[in-house]
């Protein structure tokens, strides 16, 4: 890490690291810890105000959407998994979105599929979480870091567990090849530790008491993120965990009633750009353009995510009316409808058990609206695990995952 780039108005200091490279011997570095955050809000530009209204303006009319429909929960699981696959590719984890749509979640395919769909049930848990009215804690967030690395590349003996290890994070271009791995880092987190610790105790603190009067809830959530993303407390999935976090303290602030904002998306076509801003704020104290960023990113992830909930809404309504026009009159086939929009794909087996109908009754409803054209088997070659989908259902959501 390049110590001169923290210039006097830094936010937080520098402390020596020590240990020992296999081959050079003993080293000496300095990682970066920041300061608490402050209980008010950073100085901002008029232009980052109007950002952060208009991010305002765009939750709001996200959450106002989400509240008209007749189950906003339908859509919660094709948008999580949308995020799942940005905010997994921001960590170098790529898997294309319509395999992800139409993993099955028992069984991935690749190791990529894997993490991406771990994301999916740690979110999941954290929802669940918040749903409870329960508060952020350090165990949580061990739990959801354990989730999110489970059986990947990713999971060690501190899973589970803030780190008890030093962590480097990224290369600098300029970077000599001959230079050890904390002098080309990118940016070094604070040092394994009890100040560590409590770093992420006073973050989550910090989280749980909503400022409305003297800090907006975007600014809020700016906030929140950078410190959390600079403390880098787990040895991996800090990145995820960090994105995850903001739809949660939206959550909690009453930003937003319902999890369907996806944010990584954005982030994820603008990624230099998100960590460069990110380590401005550390070394020069640069919240307006960091702030200015994140709203900005805010206000198009919602656009972007109302969008689709509308067209998915939409799709919906469109394949209800294919069945009012068939033969078919079973409310349970409107059901399964609504489980098809809800569940990008799914087995006989998984629609027997959700939809609290017979093994018989759950193929024949497939069969039938297959035979309409509402639904469509995914794949031949396992007639006891077959998949099916709704072809209109997928075709919004990889559209969204190209926007």
């Amino acid at each position: 890490m390049d110590l001169n780039q923290f210039g006097p108005a830094s936010l937080g200091s520098l402390v020596p690291i020590k240990g020992t490279d296999p081959r050079s011997g003993p080293w000496e570095h300095a990682a970066f810890v920041p300061l608490p955050l402050p209980t008010g809000s950073p100085t901002l530009e008029a232009a980052t105000y109007l950002a952060v209204a208009d991010a305002r303006a765009a939750l709001a009319a996200l959450d106002s959407t989400a509240r008209q429909l007749p189950n906003p929960r339908l859509l919660r699981r094709p948008t999580l998994q949308a995020e799942a696959q940005s905010t997994s590719a921001l960590e170098g984890t790529y898997a294309p979105l319509a395999d992800v749509l139409t993993a099955d979640e028992d069984r991935p395919d690749t190791p990529d599929l894997r993490e991406v769909l771990n994301y999916v049930a740690m979110a999941d848990r954290a929802f669940a979480w918040v749903e409870e009215g329960r508060p952020l804690t350090v165990g949580l967030l061990g739990e959801l870091q354990q989730i999110l690395v489970h059986r990947t590349r990713g999971e060690n003996e501190s899973s589970g567990r803030v780190r008890n290890g030093q962590v480097v994070i990224g290369r600098r271009q300029d970077a000599a090849s001959t230079d050890l791995p904390v002098v080309a880092a990118r940016f070094i987190p604070p040092p394994p530790g009890l100040d560590l610790d409590a770093g992420v105790r006073d973050l989550l603190d910090w989280m749980e008491v909503p400022r409305p009067r003297v800090v907006d809830p975007v600014v809020a959530a700016a906030m929140a993120h950078y410190q959390f993303e600079t403390l880098h407390p787990f040895s991996d999935g800090n990145g995820r965990i960090g994105r995850l976090l903001v739809v949660i303290h939206l959550l909690k602030l009453g930003v937003l009633s319902e999890p369907t904002l996806t944010v990584s998306p954005w982030f994820e076509a603008r990624r230099s750009a998100y960590y460069d801003h990110l380590l401005g704020v550390s070394t020069s104290g640069a919240w307006d353009p960091f702030v200015r960023f994140f709203a900005e990113g805010l206000e198009a992830s919602a656009v972007q995510t109302r969008k689709q909930m509308l067209a998915l809404a939409a799709v919906q309504a469109d394949l209800k009316d294919v069945v009012r026009q068939s033969k078919l009159r079973a409310d349970t086939a409107h059901a399964l409808v609504d489980y098809a929009v809800g569940h990008p794909t799914f087995t006989v087996r998984a629609v027997e058990r959700d939809l609290g109908v017979s093994y018989a009754r759950a193929n024949g409803l497939v069969s039938q609206l297959i035979s309409i054209g509402v639904l469509s088997p995914l794949d031949e070659s396992d007639n006891y695990r077959r998949r099916f989908y709704a072809p209109a259902v997928l075709s919004v959501l990889v559209a969204r995952g190209d926007a």
